[in-house]
């Protein structure tokens, strides 16, 4: 695999709440794959993984290809992410993929997809996303 910006990176606890992991990247395409882990303390009552938590996967693979792609100089806070859920999501690995469509000087465009072990798409997303110089990000 590639050497990313996000080699050296410090995972932060809701990544690893979610089970985040890299498994691929191309990052002067602003393209990332990641595997996520639906744990069954996600499951709502009728035992498929919450949206809450698919919306969170989503949103924790949009902001990681901004960095990629920006080799790390840029973070991103999310402006408005849409949500379309087209399957149920049981526990188990998820697959996510994000690709950045548009990186401007103050926002990108990101657009991205949730699959089940099988394949199955379980959810996708676009966000537009407000860019931060990670220099100016105090932790």
């Amino acid at each position: 695999m590639v050497k990313t910006a996000l080699d050296d990176f410090p995972r932060p606890p809701c990544a690893e709440l979610l089970g985040w992991r890299l498994l691929d990247a191309r990052p002067k395409e602003g393209w990332i794959r990641l595997g996520f882990e639906g744990k069954p303390e996600f499951c709502n009552p009728a035992g498929f993984i919450q949206g809450g938590m698919l919306s969170a996967m989503l949103d924790d693979t949009m902001g990681p290809a901004v960095l990629v792609m920006s080799e790390g100089r840029l973070y991103t806070t999310t402006i408005c992410m849409t949500v379309n859920f087209l399957s149920p999501a049981r526990p188990g690995p998820i697959v996510a993929e994000a690709k950045v469509t548009q990186l401007g000087r103050t926002i990108a465009f990101v657009e991205a997809r949730l699959m089940a072990e099988d394949g199955t798409v379980l959810a996708t997303a676009s966000a537009s996303e407000r860019l931060l110089e990670a220099a100016r990000v105090v932790r």
